[in-house]
């Protein structure tokens, strides 16, 4: 990259980032202990996620230590961990609404076979991943004006795809809950008198039904910053949104935090204690 490109348009702050790679941190220790707890492997891809998450804002730390002197390798590393983490987090968040649906045997009630509802958004997913990362890969390496262009496009490209099946997603979580609401399942409706950390009320709500909102709570944040880079890249490097910092930790920092801690406060893991068989069926290994 050609010393005349500018690095960043503020000078980043070393506080911040320390907070945000101490709490991504703790964030990632903790789902990896409830994920061990709970058996549940399709939290990896989150775990993964939130520790890209630490190690970008770790990789702040060291530039913001460099003001003004800037090095290329530390501005690189933070600008794909923090642009690519929240696909990773995605991916184990389309899991979980499947085992939602197969707990309350509400497969009928959803819009699409249960057997192609990951498949289908975890692909589109890994899409969006592979094309941000190309866009990232071509951005960290421009060396011209027309190559940060072509960069930006291309990540513009990757987060419309993460975007539509982001969308796509939460009409047809929507779609399942109005349909097993008007049409509830025996066990949709029994499963609140279970003992289990999944199934017995919290606050007068069903424990499947409150892991549904906190699925949609933590899809509308991860929309709401995946939209925020969108109009951050079509701004471009000289845009008002990569002028401030303090949007990157508004609308990217804090929301992908609340997405971590959001997941932690209701494991969707403890869903695996009544749910036997479950990971037999879709992975081919036994659990438990």
């Amino acid at each position: 990259m050609s010393s005349s490109y500018v690095l960043y348009h503020y000078d980043p702050s070393f506080a911040a980032a320390v907070c945000f790679a101490i709490a991504f941190g703790i964030s990632a220790v903790l789902h990896i202990w409830q994920a061990h707890r709970y058996g549940a492997r399709f939290m990896i891809a989150f775990i993964i996620g939130a520790s890209l998450e630490c190690l970008g804002y770790v990789a702040r730390m060291i530039n913001a230590k460099q003001t003004p002197d800037y090095s290329v390798g530390p501005y690189a590393l933070q600008s794909l961990l923090l642009l690519l983490a929240p696909a990773l987090l995605a991916a184990s968040i389309y899991m979980i609404l499947g085992r939602i649906i197969r707990f309350v045997d509400g497969e009928d009630r959803s819009p699409i076979r249960l057997g192609m509802l990951t498949k289908v958004f975890v692909t589109g997913d890994v899409l969006s991943f592979l094309i941000q990362s190309g866009g990232g890969a071509i951005l960290s390496q421009a060396k011209s004006a027309s190559k940060v262009h072509l960069g930006e496009r291309i990540i513009i490209v990757g987060l419309f795809v993460q975007v539509l099946f982001f969308s796509v997603f939460i009409v047809v979580s929507i779609l399942f809950h109005w349909n097993i609401h008007n049409n509830p399942t025996s066990k949709s409706i029994s499963s609140s008198s279970s003992s289990s950390a999944f199934s017995k009320n919290v606050a007068g709500i069903p424990g499947w039904l409150l892991c549904l909102f906190i699925l949609y709570a933590t899809s509308s944040l991860i929309m709401v910053r995946s939209i925020y880079r969108v109009v951050e890249y079509i701004q471009g490097t000289d845009g008002f949104l990569q002028g401030h910092e303090v949007f990157l930790y508004i609308f990217d920092a804090v929301l992908m935090l609340l997405v971590c801690g959001g997941l932690s406060l209701r494991h969707p893991g403890v869903l695996l204690d009544e749910s036997e068989g479950f990971e037999e069926v879709e992975m081919g290994m036994r659990m438990r």
